[in-house]
């Protein structure tokens, strides 16, 4: 990795004169500065964008906090971030908490020492002190909070969606799985689902879960089975689960949709992927991450002309949380319906 030293032989330049360019402060002469941007661009220098952002003071790096990279679909929120950022000119942090307490910490403490000027988290705490007391704006990502500004799918109207094709394609008696109690999405969809099973009078169990990781959902399949023998349908808290259902119906000899349905939620890659190919609820990661990214921009730029003003605005723009919707995917794990019929 080439050096400022590098570049300031290279140009036969000081490194002070060096840094007055790249940092642009102070005087240089246009030649000299002609000779060190031809030396920066011939040997590819990139400036540690850290140190730079404190000498500056006018950083360009983002926190992202996501739980857990093992599941397909933070990638996806995180790739939504990125592609937005990047187009923006900002650079990004990453941190995976695996949704342990102390480590999100960690990374936070992490985030302010690196002078980020915006945080973009997926805690599962969003309330916590440690958002509380930060400085500069945090949006929240497939998380909400009664304080702050969110990004989101309706994960109700996903669960009320699951049961309503579950019951619309034939199952009698259907086995929710409920997502880990200290998620608010997993309880908006587990919610969703259940008050429209028992508006719509079918008879359903509830299997409880504690994570979304792929270690224990084979686990969460067997208990289905052997606690609920009788399943004809399942509605799954997420693809990762709903994977290791159908793996588990397999075993048992069940045919998928024949003897039992199965309805994901989140639609990773790996759903249109699976045999047979997962019928599943739609979030829409990847906008997600894009709308979080684009907000957090608009808080940062409002946040940096209010602390150059030197008097108090007369007014202030005001910012909303968003909600993004939501949609069935009809795959082959689920029977085919004719609702026109």
């Amino acid at each position: 990795m080439t050096t400022i030293k590098q570049v300031a032989s290279f140009a036969g330049v000081s490194v002070a004169t060096v840094s007055r360019v790249i940092n642009e402060t102070g005087y240089v002469h246009e030649d000299t500065r002609r000779k060190v941007e031809a030396a920066v661009k011939q040997l590819n220098y990139k400036p540690n964008e850290v140190a730079r952002s404190l000498y500056k003071k006018k950083s360009r790096l983002i926190g992202l906090l996501l739980p857990d990279i093992t599941n397909p679909y933070f990638p996806l929120l995180a790739r939504g971030v990125e592609d937005r950022m990047q187009e923006n000119d900002f650079r990004i942090i990453f941190g995976n908490s695996d949704e342990d307490r102390q480590k999100e910490l960690d990374y936070m403490d992490t985030f302010t020492q690196n002078n980020v000027v915006g945080v973009i988290s997926s805690t599962n705490d969003p309330d916590a002190d440690c958002y509380a007391k930060l400085k500069i704006p945090v949006v929240f990502l497939d998380r909400t909070s009664s304080d702050s500004l969110s990004v989101f799918a309706d994960g109700a109207h996903g669960g009320r969606l699951a049961a309503q094709e579950m019951v619309a394609r034939g199952s009698k008696q259907i086995t929710v799985l409920q997502g880990p109690a200290h998620i608010r999405p997993a309880q908006d969809r587990f919610r969703g689902a259940v008050e429209e099973l028992q508006q719509l009078n079918i008879t359903y169990h509830v299997v409880e879960t504690t994570s979304f990781s792929f270690k224990d959902a084979e686990s969460w399949a067997k208990e289905l089975f052997s606690k609920h023998p009788d399943t004809d349908g399942v509605i799954a808290s997420n693809d990762i689960v709903a994977t290791a259902v159908m793996h588990e119906a397999h075993r048992l000899g069940k045919k998928i949709p024949d003897d039992v349905q199965i309805i994901g939620f989140d639609d990773i890659p790996l759903s249109s992927l699976l045999f047979p190919p997962l019928s599943t609820i739609r979030q829409p990661a990847y906008e997600m991450g894009w709308e979080a990214a684009g907000l957090l921009i608009q808080l940062i730029e409002q946040s940096q002309a209010t602390k150059s003003s030197m008097r108090q605005p007369h007014s202030s723009i005001s910012y909303s949380s968003i909600q993004l919707p939501v949609k069935f995917i009809e795959r082959a794990t689920t029977r085919k319906v004719d609702f026109h019929g």
